[in-house]
């Protein structure tokens, strides 16, 4: 006979607990804790440990492993928070279809309305204010009327960029404006000879051009980097016709344009504002050539300013500008898109 005791008795008159198959019974908790541990280890991945929850008792008195070789449970893993657009964004959420963010001009054009903004009254009167010093300047003298000129030129070039959405532009500005002054200098040098606007519109072209392919842009950005360069440095120095015309037809031309601009920002339909701005500076031309000696030629010259200058401030309301380009694009583009017109007419005239 074994001397074996059978399952179950227990010599010291306690009996064991009877255990479940496949189970070993342990007095000891940390024990029971490696046994159920390596049980787990040992049963590896099954359809019952990637579809059940633990079992509370097991989580409470042993270390259960990550189940799926080291992944969380599906039923475990917390969703992540949907995000909630921000309150004060000015655009919409992204779409499937594309990103809703646009321009106030092609939002404008896509809800009929115009992306035409015009200046307004305020930049009229800076205009009409400049346009004033520029008469009064040239009655003066030549170097008098360096002082506004000067001005105008810095603001056509800082203005011409923002119009273009290119800002800060520090170097495309300062170029521009470098080439109205080497103007000035070679008009001075020159006895206000035209030929130096000319040959400073050829080299400061050139010297653009080069700058541009020194550039590390990409080829359509630098591209349109040299247009909008070329274009304020041409309107800038274009500028200093004022200083190359005449000085009676300065006067003239610079009251016909203050005038124009300012019947302009009256609250009038488009069309009959146009037609009283150029009547409005034909008949400064004709009052400021009376005052000047330069008599009836003085409305052709002050229509043609006039008209010139409407064409810059129309450029100057295209396509929602800001603020920032109403109050310097705004007021400069008028009196420099004028100076060609002032300069020929005056050179025919008078």
């Amino acid at each position: 006979m074994s001397n074996q005791p059978y399952e179950g008795y227990d010599p010291y008159g306690q009996q064991q607990p009877q255990a479940w198959p496949g189970q070993q019974p342990y007095d000891d908790p940390y024990a029971a804790q490696q046994y159920t541990q390596n049980t787990q280890q040992w049963q590896g991945q099954t359809w019952e440990t990637q579809t059940h929850q633990p079992v509370r008792a097991a989580e409470e008195t042993a270390y259960l492993p990550p189940q799926g070789y080291g992944a969380p449970a599906a039923d475990e893993v917390p969703a992540a928070p949907a995000p909630e657009p921000a309150p004060d964004s000015a655009y919409g959420p992204a779409t499937v279809g594309g990103n809703t963010r646009v321009t106030d001009a092609q939002r404008a054009r896509a809800e009929g309305r115009s992306p035409v903004i015009e200046p307004g009254m305020q930049p009229a009167a800076l205009t009409a204010l400049l346009g004033l010093l520029l008469a009064g300047a040239a009655a003066v003298g030549t170097y008098a009327l360096l002082v506004p000129l000067v001005a105008l030129q810095a603001v056509t070039a800082a203005g011409w960029f923002r119009l273009n959405g290119m800002w800060p532009a520090r170097q495309g500005i300062a170029l521009g404006f470098a080439g109205a002054l080497a103007a000035d200098a070679a008009l001075l040098v020159s006895d206000r000879s035209p030929s130096a606007i000319l040959g400073t519109l050829g080299v400061w072209v050139l010297l653009s051009l080069v700058l541009q392919l020194r550039s590390h842009a990409d080829p359509d950005e630098r591209m349109y980097g040299l247009m909008a360069t070329v274009a304020a440095a041409a309107l800038a120095i274009v500028a200093g016709g004022y200083l190359a015309a005449d000085a009676d037809a300065v006067t003239v031309g610079a009251i016909a344009v203050a005038v124009a601009v300012l019947a302009r920002a009256l609250p009038l339909p488009t069309p009959a504002s146009v037609v009283v701005a150029l009547l409005a500076a034909a008949g400064a031309g004709v009052a400021a050539g009376a005052m000047t000696g330069l008599g009836t030629p003085g409305a052709l010259l002050g229509a043609g300013a006039g008209a010139c200058a409407l064409i810059g401030h129309r450029v100057a309301s295209y396509d929602y500008p800001s603020r920032f380009v109403h109050f310097t694009a705004g007021v400069a583009l008028p009196l420099s898109a004028a100076a060609p017109a002032v300069y020929v007419l005056g050179r025919a005239l008078v």
